[in-house]
């Protein structure tokens, strides 16, 4: 039986920026107890941008100084013992004390970066950078969600719609459960100005146009780590 869940955290303004990319590209940076997730023969990456908002442990209130930051994850999606989720290469946040909770013994690989997000009308504008210039990732981006909810197709369902993540902080593979009801999505027109993440994936994996959606409003529940047995 699951056990409570025991954090809640609502996205918001959440932008999905998806590449097809070739499973070989990317086996050398996933644990080896997990298989790479295709679809019709194809990976994927994913880097997603968005804000989180009213971050609470169960039974309580939202938290005062981490409550509310931005965040941009790198990510690919997977499978194991059956289920399908995520793996993520990077999370990085514009919240130290969220940062430094959530990588406490290298547990999720979050890193601080310096971000900043600008709505004008229905227009966006999404910045971040590391604050570890050293590292030189950087991303910039403008989008404005078109009206209306879309029905997703069997892959955007398939890119979206995964409910748990792995983490393999030094020998022990962990699974974390995410509740959360269908997204609800929205075509989108995106401008990407600058992006230079994942560097260690091949030149050039991000050059074509993303399939690119977004999503007002989600609320999700985190339950505890278990430790996957293959």
């Amino acid at each position: 039986m699951k056990k409570p869940w025991i954090m809640a955290q609502t996205w918001r303004d959440l932008v999905f920026l998806h590449w097809p990319i070739s499973p070989d590209a990317l086996r050398p940076f996933v644990p080896e107890e997990l298989e790479i997730d295709l679809f019709e023969g194809r990976a994927w990456v994913g880097v997603v941008p968005f804000i989180a908002d009213h971050t609470r442990l169960r039974f309580s209130l939202p938290f005062p100084i981490v409550g509310t930051y931005r965040e941009l994850n790198v990510r690919t999606y997977v499978t194991c013992n059956g289920r399908s989720g995520v793996y993520f290469f990077s999370l990085d946040a514009d919240s130290l004390p969220a940062v430094k909770a959530a990588s406490a013994g290298r547990f999720l690989p979050y890193r601080y970066a310096r971000m900043k997000v600008v709505k004008k009308d229905r227009r966006y504008a999404f910045t971040s950078r590391l604050a570890k210039p050293v590292i030189g990732e950087s991303f910039r981006m403008g989008f404005t969600p078109s009206a209306g909810m879309l029905e997703a197709s069997e892959l955007e369902r398939w890119l979206t719609e995964r409910y748990c993540l792995w983490t393999k902080p030094k020998t022990v593979l962990y699974r974390v459960d995410i509740d959360h009801v269908p997204w609800q999505l929205q075509k989108i027109h995106i401008e990407i100005a600058e992006n230079s993440l994942a560097g260690f994936l091949p030149a050039g994996w991000n050059r074509q146009e993303p399939l690119a959606h977004f999503s007002a409003l989600q609320k999700t529940r985190f339950y505890p780590p278990v430790k996957e047995t293959i």
